[in-house]
């Protein structure tokens, strides 16, 4: 029983001396490659926060106990929001008053009012933990981000650029080192981009600071830290392990979801609508 109890911690001590002992791959330059196709094996485009499972991401009232919402019900099991541990450091989002208020009806209006549902582009840091692959290509003269979902794609400055000459749905990113870790800051983002399916979201202030430090040759332990002074009352933080694709699955294909809400968004609009 006791050699049982203490297996746990055993664990964890090798994997903390694999890390310190780990050398990455590293460009010519020398500095850590994180070149490949990546992808998270976790819930955060779900909920950020930690959560139970439950039967839809919106319900109502029902007879007994509360029931998806009429649009959800058809989806069953395959609609449903499995439980999550959640990724914020301190487990809660530190929300203002006013702005807890506008998540609370975003959440209730998920349906119709996530960026998502439209295939709309993602922004940072929610590109990188959507249930879809991406990948970093690297040397020392460049460092490039492309996304699966909706053909995203983002190319990360290697020097301070200086002020985001204008918004957009991915903002203006540049990267620097702190030793072996990949820093990049992101600034210039648009207000239109949520962080999850949970209706949490950000102000046109928006500053994410993510960092990126291979841990093996197949993990990388990522994490971005969210400052917005217009809903947060202090920044805060998100950690997730980032894995590595390998076989024929390191192949990155586009999911082009422009095309697939088409019908959503415009059918109406035909002469002879669809029933």
């Amino acid at each position: 029983m006791l050699k049982t109890r203490f297996l746990p911690l055993l664990a964890l001590v090798f994997v903390a001396t694999a890390r310190a002992d780990y050398e990455p791959p590293r460009t010519a330059g020398g500095k850590v490659d994180f070149t490949g196709t990546w992808q998270v094996l976790n819930t955060a485009n779900d909920s950020l926060e930690a959560h139970t499972g439950r039967a839809a991401q919106v319900m109502r009232e029902g007879p007994v106990v509360p029931i998806p919402v009429k649009e959800l019900v058809a989806l069953g099991a395959t609609g449903a929001v499995p439980p999550s541990l959640g990724v914020v450091e301190g487990g809660t989002i530190p929300y203002k008053k006013e702005a807890l208020a506008q998540r609370e009806e975003n959440r209730a209006n998920w349906i119709t009012a996530d960026p998502e549902v439209y295939c709309y582009l993602p922004g940072i840091p929610r590109a990188t933990y959507l249930p879809h692959p991406f990948q970093i290509a690297q040397n020392d003269d460049a460092l490039f981000f492309s996304y699966s979902y909706a053909s995203a794609m983002r190319n990360v400055a290697l020097s301070d650029p200086g002020p985001a000459p204008i918004d957009s749905w991915m903002g203006q990113s540049w990267a620097r080192w702190e030793g072996d870790t990949l820093v990049i800051e992101t600034t210039g983002q648009n207000d239109r981009t949520w962080f999850d399916r949970a209706g949490n979201y950000h102000s046109d202030q928006l500053k994410v600071t993510e960092r990126f430090t291979r841990t093996s040759d197949h993990t990388i332990d990522y994490s971005a830290t969210i400052e917005d002074p217009v809903v947060f009352t202090e920044p805060w933080t998100i950690r997730m392990p980032l894995y590595r694709r390998v076989g024929a699955d390191a192949r990155m294909l586009k999911f082009d979801c422009v095309e697939y809400v088409e019908e959503m968004m415009y059918g109406h609009l035909r002469a002879e609508p669809a029933k």
